[in-house]
């Protein structure tokens, strides 16, 4: 049953996105990693206090999902199935992600390279603000490779074992990730159990991510499926992330372009390490192969692992 509504929660993202009007539940969760924050993350011992934030926070968040969902079933089955995709929907950000880069996207058509800048600065970390067109795009693909497992296949991992409790405790851990796990002064040692813990959660859908993005999408590039094979595998490893590189990696490989290089962080400079060939330059077609990909590989990641998941279930049963 999960497998079914995973699939129906993937359509009602895909359709009508995050809502517009009320409060996103990641913001709420965030509110709370930042008042654990606050009041914890000082004084000695701060790596035992990050590990009892990232306890609460996950705890928290299962059991109000979790008794959401079980409230929602005693009423009515069909009323918890209603709730769990609408729950799992949200976990999702399929179209939020397309929403943005398409922002970007429209900026560069127009040549708009300030409003372009400005969008690009809403969904990536580094500096923006001097950023030419090709840079811009890969910011853009950058982000839309790393969350296409973060946002989409991941979560989407964890709806399909667990429901929408598995899906939201995996956004508890991104988010946790995404607010305290930086290697600074303030955050290294507070951030450190969140940043491993977010690590393991990824490990394998990011893998599966990447492993379909590179067999199930058309590559630009004439190369045998071995050889792009061994170029993804050999490039993913370069990045500092143990888990973002098997996406960007495998996006590179498949659109004949390269990724990495230099960002610029409040100033200061940071070189990542190539991943892929410069076949082609960078331009802003490259957004939307990306988000086509996006697309590409859920369809696929829901076929296979969903598959997966019915045969083993049927076989137990």
């Amino acid at each position: 049953m999960t497998v079914v509504i995973g699939i129906i929660a993937v359509l009602v993202d895909r359709v009508f996105g995050d809502p517009k009007k009320w409060t996103h539940p990641v913001i709420w969760i965030g509110r709370l990693i930042a008042f654990l924050e606050k009041h914890w993350n000082k004084g000695n011992v701060r790596k035992y206090k990050g590990f009892f934030a990232v306890v609460v926070t996950v705890l928290t968040t299962g059991f109000v999902v979790g008794g959401i969902v079980w409230f929602s079933y005693t009423v009515h089955w069909a009323i918890g199935i209603a709730i769990e995709v609408i729950l799992i929907s949200l976990a999702l950000a399929q179209k939020s992600l397309e929403e943005a880069a398409m922002l970007v996207y429209r900026a560069l058509e127009q040549q708009d390279f300030k409003e372009a800048r400005e969008k690009l600065g809403w969904i990536v970390g580094r500096d923006t603000e001097h950023l030419d067109e090709s840079e811009i795009v890969r910011g853009v693909v950058e982000t839309v490779s790393e969350n296409t497992s973060d946002g989409v296949t991941a979560p989407l991992f964890y709806a399909l074992l667990f429901g929408a409790t598995g899906a939201w405790v995996y956004k508890a851990i991104n988010t946790l990730d995404s607010m305290i796990a930086y290697k600074n002064e303030r955050y290294h040692d507070f951030g450190f159990v969140a940043a491993k813990l977010d690590d393991v959660a990824n490990f394998i859908p990011s893998r599966i991510t990447g492993f379909l993005l590179l067999i199930g999408t058309k590559s630009v590039v004439q190369q045998r499926l071995t050889y792009r094979f061994a170029q993804w595998i050999g490039d993913a490893r370069k990045h500092p992330s143990p888990n973002s590189g098997y996406l960007e990696a495998a996006t590179a490989v498949q659109l004949g372009i390269r990724l990495g290089g230099e960002n610029v962080y409040g100033g200061k400079k940071s070189f990542r390490a190539y991943m892929g060939q410069l076949v082609f330059e960078m331009h802003r077609g490259h957004i939307v192969q990306s988000i086509q990909h996006m697309y590409i590989v859920t369809f696929y990641f829901l076929v296979v692992v969903g598959g997966i998941i019915i045969a083993i279930s049927s076989t137990w049963s």
